[in-house]
């Protein structure tokens, strides 16, 4: 069974031993065995991983994995070391330089951002290779949803950052009035300039956990 290794265990251990995620389970298991999915197994649960529920300060929720050979590694937005920022990424960047004055990093990949406090979280956790939201519809996004409920129920504030219709659609999920919300149009060059560009997440999110006495987030530790 899933082993995380830190207080996520706990809070999901019901989800984990449901009839849905054991379904779940033994479809990727069949998946794996005979397609090529992203990201590798070992990867699927990074974003919880590397960021602890106590420790989350931000999400930021993505759609499904990358789809293509090197990618994914488990962490929304974010590609592997020496692969090239996709378009989507690029456009955060350029948000990043305007909003906060960030240089563009040497690299897509955002590991720092969850050792931040940043959970990087797709809403689909796995995908078939060159075959985007082919895993959708299977169970992941009722875990997820599950995720993001225990996030509403953090006694500590927490920002969402949603970006594009399929992350503002998880909206609803979120109630408690101690967090903040900020929307957007998605990163992508298809939508960028219908209000992700200017948007200014990046600072706003720090001005609000900074008002509420939480470390802001390094945004600029990719850069490094």
């Amino acid at each position: 069974m899933v082993n995380i290794g830190n207080d996520w265990d706990g809070i999901l251990a019901s989800e984990f031993s449901s009839p849905y995620y054991l379904k779940l389970r033994e479809f990727l298991k069949e998946e794996y065995r005979t397609r090529r999915i992203y990201p590798g197994m070992y990867d699927i649960f990074n974003a919880l991983k590397i960021t602890p529920f106590q420790k989350v300060k931000c999400v930021i929720l993505g759609q499904d994995p990358y789809h293509g050979a090197g990618q994914a590694h488990g962490l929304c937005f974010s590609v592997r070391p020496g692969v090239e920022p996709p378009p989507s990424l690029k456009n955060v960047f350029r948000e990043l330089q305007t909003d906060i004055g960030m240089p563009e990093p040497p690299t897509g990949d955002l590991t720092p951002w969850a050792k931040e406090g940043v959970l990087l979280l797709n809403t689909t956790l796995t995908v078939r290779e060159g075959q985007p939201q082919s895993h959708k519809g299977h169970g992941w996004e009722t875990l997820t949803d599950a995720i993001i409920r225990a996030l509403n129920g953090a006694d500590h504030p927490i920002v969402f950052l949603l970006w594009g219709s399929n992350a503002r659609s998880k909206k609803a999920l979120i109630t408690n009035p101690r967090h903040l919300i900020l929307e957007s149009a998605h990163p992508s060059p298809l939508s960028a300039y219908n209000g992700f560009f200017g948007c200014r997440h990046f600072s706003r999110a720090n001005a609000f956990l900074e008002a509420n006495g939480v470390a802001p987030i390094d945004w600029a530790s990719i850069t490094r």
